[in-house]
């Protein structure tokens, strides 16, 4: 039988991370995640605290915060990201760390173009128009 592989980041296991304080996980992070954390620490800290607060009374996070990073703290967490028109439920994974809310809520959406209408082609510039 295959054995499943445990996750791990940087070397170390999911439950060793949540045991870190976000300012020892972020000398895990590269550089610019790191120099983020380390300004924006007490940010991350109230948001966690307040989202255990409001998962304990079974309300949904919402945040327009998408620049917060993702810490082990909110692994397991359901929050919704606003991202400007509407929040987008997201479900943090391990997989998650170290990346910034934001990038799980796309602002953006593919643009699809319908058929030319009259005069957007070179036949049909002399149509006449009503």
């Amino acid at each position: 039988m295959e054995k499943k592989k445990e996750f791990t980041y940087r070397g170390k296991t999911i439950e060793e991370l949540k045991q870190l304080n976000v300012r020892e996980f972020a000398k895990l992070l590269k550089s610019k995640s790191r120099r983020t954390i380390l300004r924006q620490f007490q940010d991350i800290e109230n948001f966690i605290n307040k989202a255990k607060e409001k998962m304990s009374t079974k309300n949904s996070i919402k945040t327009h915060k998408r620049y917060l990073i993702i810490v082990p703290q909110m692994v397991g967490m359901k929050i919704n990201i606003h991202k400007g028109n509407i929040f987008v439920p997201v479900e943090i994974t391990k997989e998650m760390l170290g990346h910034r809310l934001g990038e799980f809520a796309a602002t953006r959406t593919k643009v699809s173009h319908g058929a030319a209408g009259i005069g957007g082609t070179k036949g049909t510039k002399s149509m006449a128009k009503k």
